[in-house]
């Protein structure tokens, strides 16, 4: 959570309140925050920047990536999202929707065969 401390010439200094420092009459001295930790600037239309990097690890990296944004105790939270989880996005290419398509039509044809056991399809097979 962040919020502030008095810094030096009276500025407000922002920290983390699980950020470790010390702090002095005139200054406020901070650990570096963990690697995953990194500051953005917001734009005057209200834009962010994601850095390469984190996009890279999420799956942002992809045209059409969307990010659900949530709003919590003094937080703002970026969550990826993915709506179709990366290994089922196969499912979706057009290549295989056109041959499900196809499927459900042989099968609301009637194409379809029933076997009482594996050998009676496999006999199937063979022919």
């Amino acid at each position: 959570m962040l919020g502030s401390l008095q810094g030096v010439a009276g500025a407000r200094v922002p920290f983390r309140h699980d950020a470790e420092f010390r702090y002095s009459r005139n200054t406020a001295i901070m650990r570096p925050m963990a690697p995953e930790h990194t500051f953005v600037t917001v734009q005057s239309r209200g834009v962010v920047t994601i850095p390469p990097t984190v996009r890279r690890n999420y799956g942002l990296d992809r045209p059409g990536a969307q990010v659900e944004i949530i709003e919590r105790e003094g937080e703002i939270v970026l969550r990826p999202h993915v709506a179709v989880p990366a290994d089922q996005a196969w499912f979706w290419t057009e290549r295989w929707q056109r041959m499900e398509r196809e499927a459900d039509e042989s099968v609301e044809r009637g194409g379809i065969a029933r076997f009482e056991d594996a050998e009676s399809f496999l006999d199937e097979l063979e022919e």
